[in-house]
């Protein structure tokens, strides 16, 4: 979200704060410094909320600069095009922004204007957003991030869903918004014991939204977030009345097959159906690598936590077509990222030093992670052109026997709600209004 337009809706936020905290809390105007701790709500036991309230030291900022202008460099690579892996260029580019341009306090104090807070669930302290909107019957969304993302990822849709007539909706269309960060991921804690797999992170939003006191709600996610959300949707809590996802789990089984032995594509598909084979057949051939390293050694990755620079390119790389617009951003160009939304969700990264931390989630998940589940609640699907794969259909058809809603886009990819906030806010509307209204 570039200066201007966080300047266009601290005045919102700002409004929206003084009622959005659960629990009577006054968002940020009652935040804490963070390692200063004022009287929790629901008192001081482990099932209690704190307000939170993101502080960076500024020693930090400086020696960041220090490392960036620091960095050596490696040669330029021998190909014409990133055949080879993030250009050089591109990384050059950023790291010149970085140092020179960029102002992490803007979006610290951005996100300080927002209600922030951390509970702990099953030994490890969770923080998220959470936005009320000014429509008591708004219907409330908890929506999950992925990796390389964060909570970054979904700032550009709470506006259009907390306050859907300031954004080309009725109040009918209002939700209430909960955002958290994934454990290992961002200001929430470091599991220090094993098993934090997307199964058990689904148990703590659950247990999350019981907490705020939501009765009925509806779940979103892509990538990590959609692993979790559906695995929220097989434990059938009470309450959870649907999910959505941008990165739908719809794999047949012949064709998964197909893409692991390498074989030719199965017979009778369609053009979506060929389409979505040839994006995943490129993806399992050329873009698995950081995948495969972070789910065999994840904690090999020391210099993503020693240089900036370096984890800014290892996170840039996490598919062809994103990596693609970032390179096309850097180059001056514009598009639905900015400069400044690239280097706010890698300074998020490299300010908590969690670039180990989150990669741990790939080595604890053993779910195969495009296979249909068996959800058997209600389902709503996006699919966008330049996703890992944009998932057809009559993929989704099968995959989720209560399919109500679909929607093929033209455009977007991967980080949806950070670059195409509109769509991904309408198709929200869209597909849970009857489930709002029942």
């Amino acid at each position: 979200m570039s200066s201007e337009s966080r300047l266009k809706t601290r005045r919102h936020f700002l409004a929206v704060s003084a009622t959005a905290g659960a629990f009577g809390l006054a968002g940020p105007a009652a935040a804490e410094v963070v390692g200063l701790a004022p009287e929790p709500v629901g008192g001081s036991g482990s099932g209690a909320i704190r307000p939170y309230r993101i502080q960076v030291p500024q020693s930090l900022l400086d020696d960041t600069k220090r490392r960036i202008l620091a960095t050596r460099w490696p040669d330029k690579e021998l190909v014409a095009d990133d055949s080879q892996g993030v250009q050089l260029a591109t990384v050059k580019a950023l790291a010149q922004y970085w140092a020179s341009n960029y102002d992490w306090r803007s979006c610290e104090t951005y996100l300080n204007n927002l209600p922030n807070f951390v509970t702990e669930i099953d030994g490890v302290d969770i923080h998220f957003l959470h936005i009320r909107s000014k429509h008591a019957d708004a219907l409330p969304i908890i929506v999950t991030h992925g990796w390389p993302g964060s909570i970054i990822e979904q700032l550009k849709i709470i506006g259009p869903l907390t306050d859907p007539t300031a954004h080309g909706g009725t109040a009918a269309d209002a939700f209430h918004v909960v955002i958290p960060s994934l454990p290992g991921h961002g200001f929430s804690g470091k599991p220090a014991q094993l098993g934090w797999d997307p199964i058990r992170i689904a148990k703590a939003w659950v247990i999350l939204m019981q907490r705020l006191g939501y009765g009925r709600y509806v779940a979103q996610g892509g990538d990590w977030g959609n692993a979790v959300t559906e695995q929220m949707a097989l434990l059938t809590p009470k309450g959870l009345l649907g999910i959505h996802t941008n990165m739908p789990a719809t794999v047949p089984d012949d064709v998964a097959k197909a893409l692991q032995l390498g074989t030719p594509a199965p017979s009778g598909l369609t053009a979506d159906e060929r389409r979505a084979f040839d994006q995943l057949d490129s993806f399992y051939k050329h873009g698995l690598g950081y995948a495969n390293e972070m789910a065999n050694r994840p904690q090999t990755l020391y210099a993503l936590a020693d240089s900036p620079i370096g984890l800014a390119a290892w996170m840039l790389d996490h598919d062809a077509k994103s990596q693609e617009l970032i390179a096309r951003v850097f180059a001056g160009q514009k598009e639905g990222l900015s400069q400044e939304d690239i280097v706010d969700n890698v300074a998020l990264y490299w300010f908590t030093n969690t670039a180990v931390s989150s990669a741990r989630l790939y080595w604890e998940s053993k779910l195969p992670f495009f296979a249909p589940k068996g959800v058997r609640i209600p389902v709503a699907v996006s699919a966008f052109p330049d996703e890992l794969y944009q998932a057809p259909k009559s993929w989704a058809e099968r995959a989720y026997p209560k399919l109500i809603f679909y929607r093929k886009h033209d455009r977007g990819g991967h980080f949806a709600a950070w670059e195409q906030p509109q769509r991904l806010s309408e198709d929200l509307r869209d597909a849970f209004r009857p489930l709002h209204k029942a």
